[in-house]
């Protein structure tokens, strides 16, 4: 029987991945507090009082060859015996050694078969217990080193909640945030999950993994890559809607090396390798460039951009595709440019030709506006301050000769323009007379030619 519990235990170690001493020392633990249950009548105040001193008063060992239990209790030779479980009077010690004296010690051996029912389920609820804490203690310290890696599972049950995975030695929980909707989650389907953390639930430790999280399909290309294995493709970037797109970009830090073409394989066997884990998932793999012009142009892949304008102070760009790619660069429900502004971290707004024709026609014609209306407000102040100049100039000018203050002028200077009149006007009078002179000899020397004829 105790070859038996032996053989059982090793297949345990095996299977939970415990320490075989761990469990035989829950085994002993288990005996101890057995023993304490079955045998132990003193009053609750007692016990109370001794829980230290008694502690080590009780003991167990498992054989580890043969699996033979024994448990062991303290006896102390006393005058006068209270507690038969603990205490040996004179007289019985003396029947056992004649060495033995008041206040001495001896060992005395307990048949565990003696215990009867409740010892039983004592040793049984002890050793559940120790085996529990010691499987937590392994899980923390196996798993919290591992979180953020793959891990290979078989899928156990499923309800609407969760899904619960086998992964080797441990129970996983797959909450229902992180599914993917392509995978249906069938009983004993094996499958790879991203191991996220490891928390705890009702005190036991819990492995949270994942099928969306978009470092799930950065393990697989690295697992299926060897380029990116060995550190000569870099995955820069990944931005992904689980079940439906994932856009990665990568580069080469070889030259020699086509970091697309690396992810692609021959024919496409790589990346398809990575669909089919994903179940049929969209993967676009794009070239990063150090370019934003570029590399955005690159991300919105499949659709081809004609022009990409970008303005650095708010990280927002705008594109301009083909009237007949609009649909396409945009994606069903905007999924392609929303996967293609998380993977280049900019803001995109994706316009056809003839909306960014109308858009450049308008600014065009709003500037123009805006320029006509400077001019004129320009032209206006220009003349405004022309007549302002040259009415002052006008004034500086002839200022000398329309003297405004006329005080202190002598009084022949003012009368000198009237003597220059008069003579101006005798002249004239003169020329006069002279006119008519000459006009009547004309008229007598006319009316003479003609008494002649």
């Amino acid at each position: 029987m105790n070859l038996e519990l032996i053989e059982a235990l090793r297949l345990l170690e095996k299977e939970r991945g415990l320490d075989v001493e761990v469990i035989f020392e829950s085994i002993e633990e288990a005996l101890v507090s057995a023993y304490k249950r079955e045998f132990d009548i003193r009053t609750a105040d007692r016990r109370e009082e001794d829980e230290e001193e008694d502690s080590d008063d009780i003991t167990a060992s498992v054989d580890r060859e043969t699996g033979e239990m024994r448990v062991y209790q303290t006896m102390t030779v006393v005058d006068e015996v209270t507690d038969l479980h603990s205490q040996l009077s004179l007289a019985d010690a003396k029947a056992l050694s004649d060495e033995l004296d008041l206040g001495d010690q001896l060992m005395r051996e307990v048949d565990p078969a003696d215990f009867g029912r409740l010892a039983a389920q004592t040793a049984k609820s002890v050793i559940n217990q120790r085996l529990a804490q010691a499987e937590k203690e392994r899980i923390h310290n196996e798993f919290s080193g591992r979180v953020g890696e793959l891990s290979a599972g078989v899928v156990q049950r499923k309800d609407r909640r969760e899904v619960t995975v086998d992964i080797g030695r441990a129970e996983a929980v797959l909450p229902n945030n992180e599914q993917s909707r392509l995978d249906g989650y069938n009983f004993n389907q094996r499958m790879k999950f991203y191991i996220m953390k490891v928390d705890e639930r009702r005190n036991r430790p819990v492995i949270i993994v994942s099928r969306s999280h978009p470092n799930l399909v950065r393990r697989l290309f690295e697992q299926e890559i060897p380029e990116i294995s060995s550190g000569v493709v870099e995955i820069v970037n990944i931005s992904r809607e689980a079940g439906s797109r994932t856009k990665i970009a990568v580069a080469s830090s070889d030259p020699n090396v086509d970091s697309v073409g690396a992810c692609v394989g021959q024919r496409g066997l790589r990346v398809q390798a990575i669909i089919d884990e994903l179940n049929g998932e969209k993967i676009d793999i794009i070239e990063w460039d150090p370019d934003p012009v570029m590399y955005i142009s690159n991300a919105l892949n499949p659709a081809k951009a004609i022009r990409v304008e970008i303005n650095e102070d708010d990280q927002s760009a705008t594109v301009v595709v083909p009237d007949h790619q609009l649909s396409l660069a945009i994606g069903r429900e905007g999924q392609n440019a929303r996967l293609a502004a998380r993977l280049t971290g900019w803001k995109i707004d994706i316009k056809s030709e003839a909306q960014y024709r109308e858009m450049i026609e308008s600014e065009l014609m709003s500037r123009f506006d805006q320029a006509l209306a400077e001019d004129e407000e320009v032209w206006q102040d220009d003349s405004e301050s022309a007549f302002d100049e040259n009415e002052e100039y006008l004034s500086d000018e002839f200022e000398d000769d329309f003297p405004e203050d006329t005080e202190g002028v002598e009084e022949d200077d003012t009368e000198e323009p009237d003597v220059d009149i008069s003579e101006a006007i005798q002249d004239e009078e003169d020329d006069t007379e002279e006119l008519d002179v000459a006009i009547s000899e004309t008229i007598k020397d006319e009316e003479d030619a003609t008494e002649e004829q």
